[in-house]
């Protein structure tokens, strides 16, 4: 199923237990879908939330309340109930907001286009960690459950790693020659994946994060997102508007499984069951893959494989981590919208 959102989206995210997804648009709009197999993508919201673009977006408190952040510098929540505004943090960062991610029921964390990473927690009302991480603009996060580590990659090509116990950037990778666009944790958390402007699939052993152990070919353009299929198997979303199934370990693409266009993926995300595959691209289309359909000729033949490369299988060292051109940034587009300011302790107050 597809819907035409009018304008090109730069995140998406799926409700955490309901047929629900959102998008964040170049516009400054939020939009909120309901979906279902018979009845199709029907919009329930199409919200003026932002000043600027709208480019990353996320369900928090169990999915009774969406985040937005955006190019001008705030983070919005909004009520999903009602679709009205609860609060807006108007400087959540002195940069564009360019991604949110959750951490735990309590936490979240936004990246921002200066490389700055914010840790947010509800419970005290207040920014409780920022990282200079980074010297160019923030293009994934992921956290590790359990160690309380934030890894990031960043337009200035490297990959870093923040203690959030101990406050500081605790590891930071050796600067690859473009940019680092996504990133995964693979193969029991031993291995992190990252997607590359070049094309490259870069791993990284954990522990070891100066240089990559390891990286495959294959992409004919950019790696834009990579999203965890299980230990052993990804999906990335490349430029070329092809969506594809990778093995890790040994390394290969093992085929195509969709197409969006001939534009750029811009991001994925599974629902809540892993009954769809959710995809954006710069054809200002939202499409949900039936996600079992797409998987259903390599179920049929593992061993079907487009692209193989060979790994270096070297050791993993899983003991505690050792201190340690130009960025293709997101269009902005502004849009005018009134939205009343908060502080950060009365933006989480009222979440």
């Amino acid at each position: 199923m597809e819907i035409d959102t009018g304008e090109t989206a730069f995140d998406l995210d799926f409700h955490p237990s309901s047929p629900i997804v959102a998008t964040a648009l170049i516009d400054g709009h939020l939009q909120l879908y309901r979906y279902g197999a018979d009845s199709g993508l029907q919009r329930m919201l199409d919200s003026p939330v932002h000043d600027e673009s709208c480019r990353a977006v996320r369900f928090v408190k169990s999915g009774s309340v969406v985040l937005t952040g955006s190019a001008d510098h705030s983070i919005v929540a909004t009520d999903l109930e009602t679709g009205s505004l609860i609060a807006r943090l108007e400087n959540a960062h002195e940069d564009a907001v360019n991604r949110l991610v959750n951490l735990t029921e309590t936490t979240i964390s936004s990246g921002d286009d200066m490389g700055c990473i914010k840790v947010w927690d509800t419970r005290q009302n207040t920014c409780c960690n920022s990282f200079n991480a980074h010297e160019e603009y923030i293009t994934d996060m992921i956290f590790v459950p359990g160690s309380m580590q934030l890894l990031g990659t960043s337009g200035d090509g490297t990959l870093s790693v923040c203690n959030l116990r101990k406050n500081k950037v605790q590891s930071r990778s050796d600067c690859y020659d473009c940019d680092l666009l996504s990133v995964v944790l693979m193969k029991n958390g031993k291995k992190v994946l990252c997607g590359a402007q070049n094309g490259d699939v870069l791993l990284y052993s954990w522990g070891h994060f100066e240089d990559c152990s390891d990286r495959f070919l294959g992409h004919p353009n950019s790696v834009q997102t990579l999203l965890k299929l299980d230990e052993d198997t990804l999906i990335s979303g490349c430029e070329d508007g092809v969506i594809r199934l990778l093995g890790v370990l040994p390394n290969r693409i093992i085929q195509p499984i969709a197409e969006h266009s001939d534009f750029a993926i811009e991001g994925l995300a599974f629902s809540h069951d892993r009954k769809f595959l959710g995809s954006i691209s710069h054809d200002q289309m939202l499409k949900l893959w039936d996600l079992p359909c797409l998987l259903e000729n390599w179920q049929k033949d593992p061993s079907t494989s487009r692209t193989s490369v060979d790994s270096d299988d070297m050791e993993v060292d899983t003991e505690t981590l050792k201190a340690p051109k130009v960025s293709k940034k997101k269009k902005k587009k502004a849009n005018k919208g009134g939205l009343q300011n908060s502080s950060a302790s009365d933006f989480f107050a009222d979440l």
